[in-house]
């Protein structure tokens, strides 16, 4: 498994829509300033989460996007499996119930499915909030002397 740029981008628009959430819609230029994403680059990541639910959209003068529900809602998982797909380590993983005709046999079988629950349940287990809380915690500190 590796998380690809536009897992990342994705991860990044969520942090700063919850960071920047004060119920107002947020103009994609001002997203794309903060994170030096290019509009064009989010114009792809945008419609898969709003596809799948997670942000809410207004077009005109005062448009732009924010969270469908509250940070703590969503997860670090829920979000790179919306752009990425399946997260599994290795493709026999893919299917639920596994469909690899050696399954039954495979003796390496139990190291994919240990290493796919703990990357799911690691992933599952930080929220949006979390994320969003951390950054925040982060602003003001200077560590230059």
């Amino acid at each position: 498994m590796k998380i690809s740029t536009k897992g990342r981008y994705a991860l990044r628009v969520m942090v700063d829509l919850a960071i920047n959430n004060t119920g107002e819609y947020i103009p994609l230029k001002n997203v794309s300033a903060r994170q030096e994403i290019t509009i064009k680059y989010l114009e792809q990541i945008i419609p898969m989460l709003s596809k799948a639910g997670y942000l809410k959209s207004s077009r005109g003068k005062d448009g732009g996007y924010r969270l469908a529900r509250p940070a703590r809602n969503y997860t670090v998982g829920d979000i790179l499996r919306t752009v990425e797909g399946n997260l599994a380590p290795v493709v026999c993983m893919e299917d639920d119930p596994n469909r690899c005709p050696r399954s039954a046999d495979c003796s390496t079988l139990s190291v994919w499915t240990g290493l796919d629950k703990v990357i799911n349940d690691y992933l599952d287990g930080i929220t949006l909030d979390e994320l969003a809380e951390n950054r925040k915690g982060m602003e003001g500190l200077d560590y230059s002397i």
